[in-house]
C-alpha cells in the first residue's frame, strides 16, 4: 500500500520482524530465543482495516508464542 510518503505495508512488514526479534527485551520473564525465520503479512481488507498475519520459527526446543504475538502488535 503506497502513499506519498512510502509503502505503508513494508514498513510495518519490518516493524513486525523487528518486534518479533526484541520480544525478550519488550516483556518481562520472556526469554530471548534464536529465531530462524520470522514472516509478516499484511493484506488490506477494505479501506480502513488490515489483516496481519505473523509466524515465527527456530531450531530449539522452545514455543516462540509470545514472539508471534508481539510482532502483530
Amino acid at each position: 500500500m503506497a502513499t506519498p510518503r512510502g509503502d505503508v505495508f513494508a514498513v510495518a512488514r519490518i516493524a513486525g520482524i523487528q518486534a518479533a526479534k526484541k520480544t525478550s527485551d519488550l516483556i518481562p520473564l520472556c526469554h530471548p530465543l534464536l529465531l530462524s525465520s520470522v514472516k509478516v503479512l499484511l493484506q488490506a481488507e477494505g479501506e480502513d482495516c488490515v489483516q496481519i498475519t505473523a509466524s515465527c520459527k527456530l531450531a530449539g526446543q522452545t514455543g516462540v508464542e509470545m514472539e508471534d504475538r508481539k510482532s502483530t502488535r
